[in-house]
């Protein structure tokens, strides 16, 4: 018991260390939230292409303001909105369904993005864009995590029930007056927020992980709205505080230690939650939605 009261404690000892687990906590409960939303209105590979997209403007403001907190937020954000707005123009006026408007843009983006920070920054700045350093985060970091944190636990909040009729049934959501579109790119909009704030916590390539992993693992444990939400939240700050814990100890890079603690979570959840593999295996699964999904909402 003395051996894990040290394991969790010491760390705590490093000012640096107690910042990272105020942020990795946030962005936990934050990317929780705003994941169960992505992946109940089937938006987790749109998500993943904003994050990829996100490069090109990071880069951008990185060539003309240098590494200015300020200057590649605005940057990062300003390339999302515009992806959004191409991908949306693109599924208007082409043939292409919009995840495929979005696949192709952020396969494009990424790459310019990738090139003019190889050309812009240092290695070491384009691998900590890539994969991201919670452990080098200052107080200003911080603060716009604390921010964008709020944003979205106030937007959750206010818009319940909108997002709730929008996840479950968009076609009364929109029969029924609701502002189905104003949800969707508000959707949109929060989700961009929350991958610019875990830029340089996770880095483009990780940022999905703490959206998707708690959310998922969430649903297979919970039947309704309302407690998918919240248990993703929880999901998401035990985890990737447990991942920080790890790469502290076993001096492994934070990201990816995060992002596998809640990996395992979620494949423990899978094998033995109460809607995973081994529980269809002994009894038939309970009342399905018309699109072959349990009834969730509530």
């Amino acid at each position: 018991m003395s051996e894990m009261f040290l394991w969790l404690t010491e760390p705590m000892s490093q000012r640096f260390m107690a910042r990272a687990l105020v942020v990795t906590v946030l962005l936990g409960i934050s990317g929780g939230l705003v994941g169960s939303v992505l992946v109940l209105r089937r938006l987790s590979l749109v998500a993943d292409s904003f994050g990829h997209a996100l490069l090109p403007g990071i880069a951008i403001a990185y060539l003309v303001a240098g590494p200015s907190l300020v200057a590649l937020f605005l940057g990062g954000l300003t390339a999302g909105l515009i992806t959004a707005a191409a991908s949306a123009l693109l599924t208007r006026l082409t043939r292409l369904k919009e995840d495929a408007s979005f696949g192709a843009l952020f396969v494009c983006l990424f790459a310019v993005g990738a090139a003019i920070l190889s050309r812009v920054a240092a290695p070491a700045d384009l691998t900590h864009y890539l994969f991201g350093n919670i452990l080098g985060l200052g107080a200003a970091d911080a603060r716009l995590v604390a921010l964008v944190t709020t944003i979205t636990l106030v937007a959750v909040a206010l818009g319940y029930r909108s997002l709730l009729l929008e996840c479950f049934d968009r076609g009364f959501h929109r029969s029924a007056g609701g502002a189905s579109v104003m949800t969707h790119v508000c959707i949109l909009l929060v989700a961009v927020l929350n991958l610019v704030a875990a830029l340089q916590a996770v880095g483009v390539v990780l940022a999905l992980g703490l959206f998707i992993l708690p959310a998922v693992t969430a649903a297979l444990w919970c039947d309704r709205f309302a407690t998918q939400l919240f248990t993703a939240a929880t999901v998401g700050a035990v985890g990737s505080t447990i991942g920080l814990f790890i790469s502290y100890h076993a001096n492994l890079p934070s990201g990816a230690c995060m992002v596998g603690s809640l990996g395992v979570i979620f494949l423990l959840s899978a094998l033995a939650g109460p809607h995973g593999m081994l529980v269809r295996l002994v009894r038939p699964p309970r009342h399905l939605t018309e699109d072959g999904h349990e009834d969730c909402a509530g």
